[in-house]
């Protein structure tokens, strides 16, 4: 069985879900065969120039052309972007894997998991951090009980591109394209990793408290003399409750200077305690019940989660390797025909948190969910 390949999108994440299809055969030779069908853009010449690239058959500049055609759709696009060709593809019942956040508002995302629901097919949302081998090492010390009665969560996402106020506006400073800034862009990969890492062992975030900033409010047109308003968030933070009483710490900023893309987890528990930076992503600091101080972890052994497919112990990977994780996992459920994970709904149920955040910020108040 051989799955035909429609993706929207071809720069940043076109590029790195197109690297990773091309590592599955020779990495993961379990996985879906695939066949790069049809690359989907506007711009026809740097389509082109994207396909030949990245090995893809064929172009099209509208997404409305293929996507009952081939057997699994990638929306790669800008979150404003995400509803309509997502939706369509569902309801031609087509597999679909959307990058994240899943939209940008509330609203449109319920119509998104709804869709998804009705489709009764795999859809698959982008969050590739789940696919971290020490993410996946941490939820398992989590889940067996080693940290015992979480108490503590604390998720940062730091980044410096924007700290410079003359760096050129985009659309990810467009609160119409993007919805919101650091909060949707860095925020929904930290919430999602919180419910992943602890659904089981202390629920759904309950209530938050939030705060966003803006600190430059225009910023200029590239190749132009004007400048756009910027509409969205340079930075958020967030207060959180768990479902078990269990508090949270969230934060994310693009004008943290000195950070480049400074993704901090820490868990501190009853028994024992972790610490995950995604700029060190082979390692994880883990304190155990009885030890005085946290022990650096190198996850690169053979029997770490999805360590064999790679090199022997030692021999670290990379962040382009989550998108192979997150790929292998995605087409197996297509070809499988079974759950995938992380899905719409988890999409969803990030959007709620997000929303919720920017409500309490709104309203100067604290927030249920």
């Amino acid at each position: 069985m051989t799955l035909d390949i429609g993706m929207l999108g071809y720069r940043f994440m076109g590029k790195a879900h197109a690297n990773a299809l091309d590592r599955l055969p020779m990495f993961f030779p379990e996985a879906p065969a695939v066949n790069k069908d049809v690359l989907v853009g506007r711009d026809e010449d740097a389509l082109a120039d994207a396909a030949d690239q990245f090995g893809f058959d064929r172009t099209a500049t509208d997404w409305r052309d293929i996507v009952d055609e081939v057997d699994v759709f990638y929306n790669l696009g800008p979150n404003h972007v995400h509803a309509e060709p997502s939706i369509a593809a569902l309801e031609a019942g087509t597999p679909t894997f959307c990058e994240k956040p899943l939209a940008p508002t509330l609203d449109t995302a319920e119509e998104m998991a709804e869709a998804a629901a009705d489709a009764g097919v795999p859809a698959g949302a982008a969050f590739n951090y789940r696919f971290v081998p020490a993410i996946q090492y941490a939820k398992g010390l989590i889940d067996d009980g080693t940290l015992g009665e979480i108490h503590h969560f604390r998720g940062q996402y730091l980044q410096d591109w924007l700290v410079d106020p003359d760096a050129p506006w985009s659309w990810r400073n467009d609160a119409e394209m993007a919805g919101s800034g650091a909060l949707g862009d860095l925020g929904s990969h930290t919430v999602d990793l919180a419910r992943f890492l602890l659904g089981d062992a202390a629920g759904e975030i309950t209530d938050v408290s939030g705060h966003l900033q803006t600190f430059t409010e225009e910023r200029p047109v590239e190749g132009s003399d004007e400048t756009h308003p910027v509409t969205v968030d340079d930075a958020y933070s967030a207060q959180v409750s768990f479902d078990s009483g269990a508090m949270g710490t969230l934060e994310a900023s693009r004008v943290a200077n000195g950070h480049k893309n400074a993704h901090t987890i820490e868990i501190e528990g009853s028994k024992g305690a972790i610490k995950f930076d995604l700029e060190r992503l082979n390692e994880l600091q883990v304190l155990t019940e009885g030890d005085r101080g946290f022990q650096q972890v190198l996850i690169t052994d053979e029997d770490d989660p999805y360590v064999d497919h790679w090199w022997p112990p030692g021999h670290v990977i990379g962040w382009e390797h989550t998108f192979v994780h997150e790929n292998y996992e995605f087409l197996s459920a297509v070809a499988d025909g079974g759950e995938q994970e992380p899905s719409f709904a988890d999409g969803l149920a990030a959007q709620r948190v997000l929303d919720a955040i920017e409500r309490s910020d709104e309203r100067g108040e604290r927030i249920s969910l």
